[in-house]
């Protein structure tokens, strides 16, 4: 015989799905995780500052020559741009490094205070 009420059997599933879902993702910060979120994402930052560099140089090596101005005010604000999201995404990744970094070093001062009150 079939359940009479079909949605309390599927409100269970999703709660039980909810919650291995919520044991998997708690996992608590460990330092070796942090220091090592920390070298990938300083990583990714020094690579986009120097793909930073490249743009602004290929940039000032190519300026745009038109007698229109609409054509050089829209490659200004293209090449603004692209200057503006590569910067940001190497000022995003260098401070997700220092913050990482410093919770690593935190985790690890913690640790330290944890066993010397033992």
């Amino acid at each position: 015989m079939e359940n009479a009420n079909p949605s309390s059997q599927s409100t269970q599933n999703e709660n039980t799905i909810a919650t291995k879902a919520d044991s998997e993702s708690t996992t608590s910060p460990t330092p070796l995780r942090c220091f090592t979120g920390a070298l990938g994402s300083a990583t990714l930052s020094l690579l986009t500052y120097r793909l930073t560099l490249a743009i602004a140089t290929t940039f000032a090596n190519k300026p745009v020559i038109s007698d229109n101005p609409t054509v050089v005010n829209v490659s200004a604000a293209v090449r603004t741009l692209v200057m503006g999201i590569v910067a940001l995404g190497a000022g995003v990744f260098g401070v997700a490094a220092l913050g990482l970094g410093a919770l690593g070093i935190q985790l690890l001062v913690r640790r330290i205070g944890e066993r010397r009150a033992q």
